[in-house]
Formats: structure tokens, C-alpha cells, sequence
């Protein structure tokens, strides 16, 4: 087990983050703090901007359970389909050793890991890299780009990334979104925004046929780089995928927080 500060802190950078995230998508949207969960929820196509998660500290297996049981209920009202997060440090021992039963029980099944990280690793020394130039996302040409990258690493549709991002203002002027350029062609992006003092990482992504080059780090020291620039800001939180996990430690990162993703089973 972590320190359970750094635990707490992934979970709010997420509730932080994704009201802004999610209210962006669309400002009638379904963001509700109730005991013990937070909803994020866009209901839209890109399952990313559809969120819930458990935030109580200490919690243990008997309340887990209830609240599983309440995150699927709210999930399985929506019409689009999304992910319930779960920060493992947070729960007591007994529910984290039960969670994957409780879990079933309330109808959910599992979809994948994550790790939160975080660190005081700001600023960052100039980005480079000898195939790409970085370009800040800042028209709607670059929007569709971004979110395509998005789409086509985590097998997503073209339409759901494009729904989650297009016509969004805030991507084009709030957050720090970079692509990285190869010859002409977007081959990875990554963004930094912040909150509460932070920068948060979100949406790194590159391209399959583009990968294992190193330009997911490049694109993300860039989005820190630039972040940091403009804000001041000197720690910086994210959330990896298992794909993600490897990269983000030579940047400064440190793991801190294990997660899993859950959806309401068929």
C-alpha cells in the first residue's frame, strides 16, 4: 500500500479534472458529488468522459459493496456506456481483498488497470526529438487529429474520440494539447491541464503504427514543458493505462496509486 495522501490526491485531481472535462462535452451534463461517489458523466460516445468513482477513504468492505452496487445502478441508467474507477488505496484491507467478488456481485466486470502517478518534477528541460515538430492544438483540423490518435490507440471508433472533443473551446485555448508532427502527419498528442495547483496529463496517445519511437514521451514533456511555462505549476499528476505505465517514470513520475476499471457486465 501507498502513502494514502498520494491516493487521495489522484482520486480529486480525477473529480477535479473531469467536471471540467465532462461539463465542457456538455454543460448539462450528470456531475454530482453523492456520499462516497462522484459522478462525471457526458453521456456521450467517447467512454472516457463517462465516469464514476468511489471516493471515500478507509472504506470498508460492507459499505464498498452498497457502494458498487449504487455506482452500476447509475451506470446502467445511462445510455451511453463509460467506466467506474476505483483507487485500491483507498479501500481498507478487507475490501480491497474482496473487491474483485464484490465487484460481481454488484454486476460489474472488469476491463483493465491503471496506476495514478504524480510528481514535483516541474519545470522541464525543452522537449526535442529529431522526427517530429510539436503544434499546439488551437483549430478544429487539429481537434479532429488529436482525437483520432486518441480513437485509433485505444480502439475506439473515429466518431466517439471526434465526439468527445470536437467544437470544444477549452481544448483550443484552456488546456496545453500538443501533436506531434511527423512529416506532415499527427502521429501522437498529449495534454496537460490545471488543477488545483497541478498540471494533470490526459489523453496521451500515439499512434499504432507510430509507436515504440519514443514519441509519446516527447509529445507529453512537450504538454508538461509548455504547462508548466504558462501556469507556474511544479507538480503534475496523471492517470497511465498499462501501455502508458513504462513511459512516464523516465519523465519524473512516480506510481502511487493502483487502479482498476469497471464496466456493467453484459
Amino acid at each position: 500500500m501507498h502513502d494514502l495522501a498520494d491516493s487521495v490526491e489522484s482520486m480529486e485531481q480525477l473529480a477535479a479534472v473531469w467536471r471540467t472535462m465532462v461539463l465542457d462535452r456538455d454543460p448539462e451534463a450528470d456531475v454530482r458529488d453523492l456520499p462516497g461517489i462522484a459522478v462525471r458523466w457526458a453521456d456521450c460516445r467517447f467512454a472516457f468522459w463517462n465516469c464514476v468513482t468511489l471516493t471515500g477513504v478507509g472504506t470498508g468492505a460492507g459499505l464498498m459493496e452498497r457502494r458498487l452496487k449504487e455506482a452500476a445502478e447509475i451506470m446502467r441508467a445511462k445510455s451511453r456506456p463509460g467506466f467506474l474507477w476505483v483507487f485500491e488505496d483507498l479501500l481498507d484491507d478487507e475490501a480491497r481483498a474482496t473487491l474483485g467478488t464484490a465487484a460481481e456481485r454488484a454486476g460489474l466486470a472488469y476491463a483493465f488497470p491503471g496506476t495514478g502517478m504524480a510528481g514535483d518534477l516541474l519545470p522541464l528541460p525543452a522537449p526535442d526529438h529529431p522526427d517530429l515538430t510539436f503544434v499546439r492544438v488551437t483549430t478544429e483540423e487539429h481537434l479532429q487529429a488529436y482525437a483520432d490518435i486518441n480513437s485509433r490507440a485505444y480502439g475506439f471508433p473515429l466518431e466517439d474520440g471526434r465526439d468527445g472533443l470536437a467544437r470544444s473551446t477549452l481544448w483550443k485555448d484552456g488546456v496545453h494539447a500538443y501533436l506531434g508532427v511527423r512529416d506532415g502527419t499527427p502521429v501522437a498528442c498529449a495534454a496537460t491541464v490545471e488543477a488545483q495547483g497541478r498540471l494533470f496529463v490526459l489523453l496521451v496517445a500515439t499512434d499504432p503504427q507510430w509507436q515504440r519511437r519514443g514519441y509519446g514521451e516527447a509529445v507529453t514533456r512537450k504538454a508538461l514543458y509548455e504547462g508548466a511555462r504558462a501556469t507556474g505549476a511544479t507538480r503534475a499528476t496523471l492517470h497511465a493505462t498499462a501501455a502508458g505505465a513504462p513511459v512516464y517514470p523516465r519523465i519524473g513520475f512516480r506510481p502511487n496509486s493502483p487502479m482498476r476499471f469497471y464496466t456493467p457486465a453484459p
